[in-house]
């Protein structure tokens, strides 16, 4: 009898490898492995051509990205410094002198002597203290948001060629004027004692925002991304979902592409670190580091949030498709989830609980109830508009939590069921 089961396992064996030597089943395992390869090397492109047509084509989307900075202390004194030079170019002593009357011009030149300095040094640090008030007020809060709304609406214009007439191309760029900042510090010097600063004419500061020489070849770019964006990670998806379909052990073939899809992703964070350090040091010269840092670190902030978010749902895709397998460690999980579900049930049942026809109901359509609770999480994710990687954990959780809630009311076959081949059944 031993004998008999050693051929007939030998024989099995010898079926299973002649069935993977056929042609097609080397074709399908070759055609599984460059559909994950793809699917990695698209991850993280997907990723970032979303996050760049969320930040591009939704304008609150981008006014969420840029509104903190007006926060950074760093900004705000990048920004005053740039407002008091503009002001302090109309504020030195030979230009209060050139305001004085002709006949008091030479007293005051020769009063001020050794002064000069200190008063100008005195001066340049008023103008500076009022800037930064400006910068800290509300009023500037207003005036960062308004001002990135229009930026956004003058990109999208200039990107697309639809959008209002807020629209100006000056110089072959698109700038934001901080001219009103300007005059804001100035009301500020006069409100202070310093009169003369009332007699500053009015000064236009520009920030570049979008260089337009080179529009044409942005703009087909831009229309390439919003493609990209909308669609790329659905094709990555669906390169996944073949790459398991066409693989043999299909189970595997979904932990592989999800974790595949997980490093993908940790790569383009990793991507990230080392591209912040390039960028700070290649600074230009009077640019501020720290502003530029936290400028760079605000504008990937929710790209760094999708990295998360990607990751943490790989990682869980593939513990969840390994602890669903036959190997040793997974059914021994899985074995001690139901034993520690079944004695909370019996401890619940000892103590009065009564689950009737609900645990006979639950019992027959287990399998249903378990795939609409996994497709109510997938569906949920998917119209999340950006969800986060605590948001995916959440997801996930609450999936788990209904997942164990079915288990728990699963009473299995009791006494007095129908017998499957009996009429009643």
């Amino acid at each position: 009898m031993g004998q008999d089961n050693d051929a007939a396992e030998v024989s099995r064996l010898r079926q299973q490898v002649a069935e993977l030597s056929r042609p097609h089943h080397r074709l399908r395992s070759a055609g599984a492995a460059v559909l994950l390869v793809l699917a990695f090397v698209l991850a993280p492109l997907a990723v970032v051509a979303s996050w760049t047509a969320g930040i591009m084509g939704d304008t609150d989307r981008y006014v969420a990205t840029v509104g903190p900075l007006v926060d950074s202390p760093a900004v705000q004194s990048a920004v005053a410094a740039r407002a008091s030079q503009a002001v302090t170019g109309h504020l030195d002593l030979q230009t209060v002198l050139q305001q004085a009357a002709p006949q008091d011009r030479p007293l005051m030149a020769k009063g001020l002597g050794s002064l000069a300095a200190p008063i100008e040094n005195a001066i340049g640090g008023l103008v500076q203290k009022e800037a930064l008030a400006v910068v800290s007020s509300s009023w500037f809060h207003t005036f960062w948001t308004d001002a990135n709304r229009r930026i956004h609406s003058t990109m999208v214009k200039a990107l697309t060629g639809q959008g209002g007439g807020a629209v100006q191309l000056t110089d072959d760029s698109v700038v934001i004027d901080l001219g009103p900042v300007v005059e804001q510090v100035k009301q500020r010097l006069v409100d202070s004692g310093l009169t003369v600063a009332a007699r500053i004419p009015q000064v236009h500061t520009s920030y570049t925002v979008l260089d337009a020489q080179h529009i044409g070849a942005a703009r087909t770019g831009f229309r390439l991304l919003q493609i990209l964006g909308n669609w790329l990670a659905v094709l990555v998806a669906v390169l996944a979902a073949a790459a398991v379909w066409l693989a043999r052990r299909r189970r595997r073939a979904l932990v592989t592409a999800a974790l595949a899809i997980t490093v993908g992703v940790l790569l383009l964070g990793l991507g990230l670190v080392v591209a912040r350090a390039l960028y700070l040091d290649k600074l230009p010269a009077g640019v501020s580091p720290d502003a530029a840092a936290d400028i760079f670190d605000q504008l990937v902030h929710f790209l760094r949030t999708a990295v998360r978010s990607v990751a943490v749902l790989g990682a869980a895709v593939a513990l969840g498709a390994w602890l669903s397998g036959p190997g040793r460690r997974a059914t021994q999980f899985r074995s001690l989830r139901t034993s520690g579900i079944d004695a909370t049930r019996r401890s619940a049942q000892s103590a009065g609980l009564r689950l009737g026809p609900v645990g006979r109901f639950v019992h027959h359509w287990k399998r249903w109830l378990t795939w609409t609770v996994l497709a109510a999480g997938g569906l949920t994710l998917a119209l999340w508009s950006y969800p986060t990687g605590w948001v995916v954990t959440g997801i996930v959780l609450a999936v788990l939590f209904a997942l164990t809630v079915v288990e728990f009311l699963d009473e299995g076959a009791q006494p007095g069921d129908a017998a499957p081949g009996d009429p009643a059944a």
